[in-house]
């Protein structure tokens, strides 16, 4: 009878082990991502020629950290106000480094195809992209990179 309890017991761990495992895969597989997948799902957005918004860049070491107000004209940086002192001493020193929204996606899919550890987007209904966060390496110091994008208008 010991040898059946114990068999039982052995069945009973192994198949709660396989649902915990079974469970932890789906999970994994259909939690947010980090690798080429965005947090959320990306609707149709075409960038347009002319808009403004605010983005605060933030982590990693890096150039442009801070927060801009950033006009958009003909698919390019028209002009950049630093709402903060380290924008103003970019948009002083480096204007060419303020970004468009098309320009963040691109790093955002350079980032995908150089298979950062973390490559993610979160986009509004409209589809344009709310935040971005790049991350290429998980165990490096400064590498990442977090960009949140609000007050978002097309300009006709």
């Amino acid at each position: 009878m010991t040898a059946v309890s114990l068999t039982s017991r052995t069945a009973r761990a192994v198949s709660g082990a396989v649902l915990l495992g079974g469970l932890l895969c789906g999970v994994a597989a259909c939690g947010t991502g980090t690798k080429g997948v965005g947090t959320q799902s990306r609707a149709p957005w075409q960038e347009p020629d002319s808009y403004t918004y605010t983005l605060q860049s933030s982590a990693g070491e890096r150039t442009l950290l801070g927060t801009f107000r950033i006009t958009v004209r003909d698919g390019a940086v028209a002009e950049a106000v630093g709402l903060d002192e380290s924008a103003r001493r970019i948009v002083k020193d480096v204007p060419d480094a303020v970004p468009t929204i098309g320009e963040l996606l691109d790093e955002l899919e350079q980032a995908r195809r150089d298979d950062a550890d973390k490559a993610e987007a979160r986009y509004a209904a409209d589809g344009h992209p709310v935040r971005i966060s790049v991350d290429w390496m998980e165990n490096a110091i400064d590498d990442e990179a977090l960009y949140v994008i609000s007050a978002y208008e097309p300009v006709d």
